[in-house]
């Protein structure tokens, strides 16, 4: 797992031994970070269900203010591991995905939600999010799974699907007009 592009680019992150954790893969990370590579900079990022990070490092490296969210101490342990390798520091919290959504106040320009495939917490969180109105007018929420998830979600609309791999995002935007 590496940084693709950005200030430390090239730079290798540590992850986690074994199949417990699955990282998005450089590829897939690529692609999504080259289709919304002028949304990034300046961006308030949000990873939920951060795992080891790399999708959240990426934006760091890009410019966005970032938000990593797991509820794993692990995950959290190595996600400020990787940020002193960066000499970087961002918002990392322990806590439940969820009952992160349920208390923030901030508002994000972007929201990556990658929950284990087989549970249901992404799509909790989309409602959540929908809900609450967490994301921006223009801001988009993508949602990693290993299944197209085409309905949408409150005020948040499925615009489209891309797979790369194993991983298929599902795009959101948002229309606060519908609800």
């Amino acid at each position: 797992m590496r940084i693709i592009s950005g200030k430390h680019r090239g730079r290798v992150l540590s992850s986690f031994d074994g199949d417990e954790i699955r990282p998005t893969a450089d590829r897939a990370k690529e692609a999504l970070f080259n289709i919304y590579k002028d949304l990034i900079p300046s961006s308030r990022f949000l990873d939920l269900c951060a795992g080891s990070g790399g999708v959240g490092l990426e934006a760091l490296s890009r410019g966005a203010a970032v938000t990593l969210i797991d509820k794993s101490k692990q995950s959290v342990e190595l996600i400020k591991l990787n940020l002193a390798k960066m000499k970087e520091d961002c918002k990392v919290v322990c806590m439940d995905a969820l009952d992160y959504l349920r208390s923030t106040v901030e508002r994000f320009d972007f929201i990556f939600i990658d929950p284990p495939y087989s549970s249901d917490v992404g799509l909790k969180a989309l409602d959540i999010i929908a809900e609450r109105e967490l994301v921006t007018d223009s801001g988009v929420v993508v949602y990693e799974r290993d299944r197209e998830e085409n309905a949408d979600h409150g005020a948040l609309r499925f615009i489209n699907s891309r797979k790369y791999g194993k991983a298929l995002f599902n795009i959101y935007g948002v229309n606060y007009d519908k609800r």
